[in-house]
């Protein structure tokens, strides 16, 4: 079983708040076994370089934006139309952010579990509407 990351899991693996070792987890996974893969959009990694941005500097998101592309074990996956379309359409229906709705529409996608600590995404998997494998708060 492969995973989907969120910003939100990503920046909780940075930052070692709640939920970070379970994303180390996943990455260790992602970097040993070539069957095991953590997908991200790029629009959610991008997310995660702003918030940085924002709160730490430009210096370290940038040094964070290198090392994303060329160390971290992320299956960075690309944005088409039809991607931004159904991103779109989760938006429009329920009450999440913009950069959320591509990594739900991610994992639908692909089949695979978020993983996310994000609570716009409860909704959705009340619903039904994906699987996810929830970080401590």
């Amino acid at each position: 079983m492969s995973v989907c990351l969120d910003a939100f899991a990503l920046l909780a693996w940075l930052q070692e708040e709640p939920g970070t070792d379970l994303v180390d987890d996943f990455l260790n996974r992602a970097a040993s076994k070539t069957e095991f893969r953590c997908y991200m959009s790029w629009i959610n990694l991008g997310e995660v370089y702003y918030r940085l941005f924002r709160a730490r500097g430009p210096e370290e998101a940038d040094a964070f934006w290198i090392d994303a592309r060329r160390t971290l074990p992320l299956s960075l996956v690309e944005v088409t139309a039809k991607r931004v379309l159904e991103a779109g359409r989760l938006k429009a229906r329920y009450p999440i952010a913009f950069a959320d709705a591509f990594a739900v529409q991610l994992a639908r996608e692909m089949d695979l579990p978020l993983v996310t600590g994000d609570p716009e995404i409860q909704g959705l998997a009340k619903e039904g509407l994906l699987q996810v494998i929830w970080l401590s708060r």
